[in-house]
């Protein structure tokens, strides 16, 4: 069995799930080709406008800001970029992911129940929409 390498791999992290982390960097450096890139990209959706008239105008840009120093104090190596945006998950992954030309996508999933089986998860959802290969661990 020949294994593909992948030269930009796309690690997309749910907010607060820092357990997943190792294991999906793990998963995408034995993926990565010589010389390939990973990006961590975590997406925190935005308040709705009657929630957030109750924060500051700069609540989200704080939120990042946030997320991103816990992602990067829970992740090891130099050579992992980091990403933080908001927007809806599922789009904001297939979006950036298509404009960065990330030839494979690494998420995790869990254990589906009856809300994942009406509305169907993040990662259901990359899986079906993504431009480029998926690797979903569980």
């Amino acid at each position: 069995m020949t294994l593909t390498m992948y030269s930009h791999v796309l690690v997309a992290v749910a907010p607060g799930h820092v357990e997943a982390y190792a294991k999906s960097l793990d998963t995408a450096r034995r993926l990565l080709a010589d010389g390939g890139k990973i990006t961590v990209l975590s997406v925190l959706e935005e308040l709705p406008s009657y929630v957030g008239s109750y924060f500051s105008a700069d609540q989200m840009k704080e939120n990042l800001s946030v997320q991103t120093s816990v992602i990067k104090a829970e992740i090891f190596g130099d050579d992992i970029e980091v990403q933080v945006l908001s927007g809806h998950p599922t789009n904001t992954i297939l979006d950036w992911a298509s404009k960065h030309k990330t030839d494979c996508i690494v998420v995790s999933s869990h254990r589906p129940g009856l809300s994942h089986l009406l509305l169907g998860s993040t990662a259901a959802r990359v899986v079906r929409h993504a431009e480029c290969a998926v690797v979903v661990l569980r």
